[in-house]
């Protein structure tokens, strides 16, 4: 799987050292190894929702869902959502906005946060 995820320099950004999934995701054989192994990952945890970091979280996030049989939550930019909201904002490391879950989502148990990768942590 490591193959498959390029480093792209100086993106978005200079300094910024970006983690290109696109690899990944055209890879069917380290796809499903990625989602095989984040799936266990979640049940030893014993999940009981996943909230999905938009929008890359949403390609993880709900196959993991799907095979855990537990609801998937969609975390979203602000504007995106139909419902009331809760939020947060937060800085990144070339940024600042903010993440909104729907109020009435069924966010229940124990909660996976899933992204594409943690480069500093500052989404989940």
């Amino acid at each position: 799987m490591k193959e498959s995820i390029r480093t792209v320099l100086d993106f978005p950004i200079p300094d910024i050292q970006f983690r290109d999934i696109t690899g990944l995701l055209e890879d069917p054989k380290a796809f499903k190894e990625s989602i095989t192994q984040l799936t266990s990952e979640c049940m030893k945890f014993k999940c009981h929702t996943i909230i999905g970091v938009e929008s890359r979280g949403f390609v993880f996030g709900s196959p993991i869902a799907f095979d855990l049989d537990v609801p998937f939550v969609m975390a979203r930019k602000p504007g995106k959502l139909p419902n009331k909201t809760v939020s947060k904002k937060f800085k990144l490391e070339y940024g600042e906005t903010e993440i909104h879950l729907q109020e009435i989502s069924p966010i229940i148990g124990n909660v996976v946060i899933v992204d594409d990768l943690i480069a500093t942590g500052g989404t989940a």
